[in-house]
């Protein structure tokens, strides 16, 4: 994914958003992020909802669906302070930056 440390924030608030609504599973969010344009692996997306749920953000649960075991995520309190916090902070980002006439290429 292309300006991946700048988007990456991004798709953490989309898993936080999602997982408040229900509970989600990698695959699911995969297919969930490519519908906003993200592109990623289950390389890139499995670490983070590790890393996400190691940081008290998400709390999973396994589920058996015949043969297929999954890993169920929800959002928890702190992550919806998180998500709360990251809103007013793009809020205020967008207030700042959508009112600029669009932005001009660097070095002209």
């Amino acid at each position: 994914m292309e300006h991946h440390d700048l988007l990456s924030g991004l798709v953490r608030l989309h898993v936080l958003h999602h997982s408040a609504e229900h509970e989600v599973y990698g695959q699911w969010m995969i297919d969930e992020l490519a519908e906003h344009g993200y592109r990623l692996s289950p390389g890139t997306l499995y670490p983070m909802l590790h890393s996400m749920e190691k940081k008290g953000y998400l709390v999973s649960r396994k589920v058996r669906e015949g043969k297929v075991q999954r890993k169920l995520y929800r959002i928890t309190e702190k992550g919806v302070q998180g998500l709360d916090l990251a809103r007013k902070h793009l809020q205020e980002l967008i207030k700042e930056t959508g009112n600029k006439e669009e932005h001009k290429e660097v070095g002209s």
